[in-house]
This record gives structure tokens, C-alpha cells and sequence, in this order.
């Protein structure tokens, strides 16, 4: 197999966890790394593993925690922090890749209060586009907009005929 007809076909990352197993690879990473990983074993050429851009700090935030509670450069989004904002806002409030984002652009100035600001100023912008490795959830939002009254058995169904062909033979969703 080469490269080129790896990237013909969906795979889940247990499947590429598999792979790169057979082949002696690293399993570690997303699936956008573990794809490029296995494609450069495929084609021969030097992978290159992908630096962190910032690894989690030493210093995570405990509770107490305020409005005015610094955020450390590298915090994680824990049950500490999610706590704290179920607390301001309600049992709603999800780490959504807009919070995701922005706590790991965190640079050790910004307070909960900031970040509470953003999560609002972040809230009912409409539907965000889902990543590329995500493409079951964009084939299932996608399936879902023109099927409304579908089954999750017709979903399946639709999925794995989509999934069958590789991306080439298919419009990408």
C-alpha cells in the first residue's frame, strides 16, 4: 500500500492504531498524525513527530476559585475548571472547541473572568465547522439535515455504503 491509497479511505483511529502496530509504528497521536506517521512509513520517507505547543503547566488550578483566579499558562480544561463555570452559568456549560481553544492559547494573564467572557461571547454563533477527521460527524450532521425524520439504523446503513467507497469515488461531506 502507498500513501496515496492509504489517504483513499476513511479510517477510524483504532484501525490506524492497528496499522501502525503492524508496521512497528508509534500508536500515539491523533488521527491526522497517525495518518501522516503510517504514510511516510508507506512511502519510505522520514516522519517528523509533531511538537506540543504547549504542554500542560505544573501548576493546575485547585479549588477555591474566583472570577479573578489567574489561569496558568498550560492549564488542562479539568472537572476543576468545569465546575467552576457549571457554577456561572449552569449544568450547560461544555468545554466546546471554542473553550478548548482558548485555554490553550492561555499565556498566564488571563483570569476566569476572561474566560467567562469568552464563553459568551462564543454562544449562539451557529454551527462551527467540524474538522476533517471528524467525517462521520459531518456525514452525520450533514445525513441528518436532509433525512430529518431518519432512523440512527438508517443513518448506519447510509454511513457504511458512504464509507465503502474510497474518497475519491465519493463527495467528501
Amino acid at each position: 500500500m502507498t500513501a496515496k491509497e492509504l489517504r483513499r479511505w476513511y479510517w477510524l483511529k483504532t484501525e490506524l492504531r492497528d496499522f501502525a502496530r503492524l508496521l512497528g509504528l508509534r500508536t500515539a497521536g491523533s488521527k491526522v498524525v497517525l495518518t501522516d506517521r503510517i504514510a511516510a512509513h508507506l512511502d519510505g520517507r522520514p516522519f517528523f513527530e509533531p511538537t506540543s505547543g504547549s504542554a500542560p503547566g505544573r501548576d493546575q488550578l485547585r479549588t477555591p476559585l474566583t472570577a479573578d483566579t489567574v489561569i496558568p499558562k498550560g492549564q488542562r480544561c479539568s472537572q476543576v475548571i468545569r465546575g467552576w463555570f457549571e457554577g456561572q452559568v449552569g449544568a450547560s456549560f461544555r468545554f466546546d472547541a471554542e473553550m478548548r481553544e482558548y485555554f490553550a492559547r492561555t499565556d498566564g494573564a488571563q483570569t476566569l473572568q476572561d474566560a467567562l467572557g469568552h464563553w459568551y461571547r462564543t454562544r449562539n454563533q451557529g454551527e462551527r465547522q467540524i474538522q476533517a477527521q471528524f467525517e462521520y460527524n459531518r456525514f452525520t450532521r450533514a445525513w441528518y439535515l436532509e433525512h430529518p425524520p431518519g432512523t440512527s439504523r438508517e443513518l448506519l446503513a447510509a454511513w457504511q455504503q458512504y464509507r465503502s467507497a474510497p474518497t475519491d469515488e465519493r463527495g467528501r461531506i
